[in-house]
């Protein structure tokens, strides 16, 4: 059901999970220190417990109730990305509930670059906020997408659709050299020049089933639809009538309904890619083709959506 800022703060301030919109994707809202509305979160999303929630914050003040041992880097880093799509793994306070870490002594925090999300936490404080989706299934990005997932059921602060589409980058700040833990619109490149040392950009990697995680998006399969998602190196003559191909090179394709052009603009190919996913479910369409991106390449969304599709891909 779609509600209003008051009814989300006080639905949040009783224990309540409320889905709210940031610019990357719709967040499943809670409580940071209520242990019992974060147990909802996780039931909702049907979530495993040791995946760590990311904590969303509206200002350094209430970052620095929630960590301790801030670095330098910290600051650099929020001063010029915040509010935005970065989350920063530090050290986190013991007022933390270990269910918001899945028991690490580190927290994720970012601070959504939303005036909906921003006027919703100042009112509540911290707020764990995964992405609203099922686990496992594609992120939503409009309100649509929740309603489609939980019916009536689940309150939804509606701002529309979100601007970015993919959800941030995660930059882990509790080593020794900074990394890179989940790709985002935010690349390693741009953090580097801050924080003027060279950061770790990311690497794939498949967490092992007993070894802790220290960021969202890592361990578990993720954002896939029901329909097969594959990469193609070009559109073949001949297209199959049950699946949908998504381009992004500037050649020339045939006029056809299950093909979706983006003409290299990576930027709303990013805001589109889950909303895509859902429509072609809805669609009924059996497979999706995405066109082969180029890893070398000056766009800065490139690594993000390669680990998205990627993922998507591995079933």
């Amino acid at each position: 059901m779609i509600i209003d800022l008051p009814t989300a703060v006080d639905f949040i301030k009783k224990g309540d999970v409320v889905a709210f919109p940031t610019e990357t994707v719709y967040g499943l809202g809670a409580d940071a220190f209520n242990i019992y509305a974060i147990k909802k979160t996780y039931e909702l999303k049907g979530r495993p417990s040791d995946n760590p929630l990311i904590v969303h914050v509206s200002s350094i003040s209430q970052t620095e109730k929630i960590t301790k041992n801030l670095p330098d880097r910290f600051y650099k880093l929020a001063k010029h990305f915040w509010p935005g799509p970065l989350t920063l793994i530090v050290e986190k306070d013991s007022s933390v509930p270990d269910q918001v870490t899945g028991g690490l002594k580190t927290v994720a925090i970012r601070m959504p670059d939303h005036p909906v999300a921003l006027q919703l936490i100042q009112q509540t404080g911290p707020l764990t906020a995964p992405s609203a989706n099922k686990s496992g299934k594609p992120s939503p990005t409009k309100s649509e997408h929740l309603l489609q997932d939980y019916g009536e059921s689940l309150p939804i602060l509606d701002g529309g659709s979100t601007s970015i589409g993919l959800e941030s980058t995660i930059l882990d700040l509790t080593t020794d050299a900074p990394e890179i833990l989940r790709p985002g619109s935010i690349s390693h490149e741009e953090i580097s020049k801050v924080l003027k040392v060279e950061v770790t950009a990311f690497q794939e990697k498949r967490a092992s089933d007993s070894e802790p995680v220290k960021s969202p998006g890592t361990k578990y399969t993720h954002y896939s639809p029901d329909a097969e998602v594959k990469w193609l190196s070009k559109i073949p003559n001949s297209l199959e009538i049950n699946a949908l191909y998504v381009v992004h090179s500037q050649n020339q394709y045939p006029d056809s309904k299950n093909i979706l052009s983006y003409n290299g603009n990576f930027t709303e190919l990013a805001k589109d890619l889950y909303d895509i996913f859902r429509t072609a479910d809805h669609q009924h369409y059996e497979k999706i083709y995405i066109e082969e991106l180029p890893e070398q390449h000056e766009d800065r969304l490139i690594p993000a959506l390669i680990n998205r599709i990627s993922k998507a891909c591995k079933k």
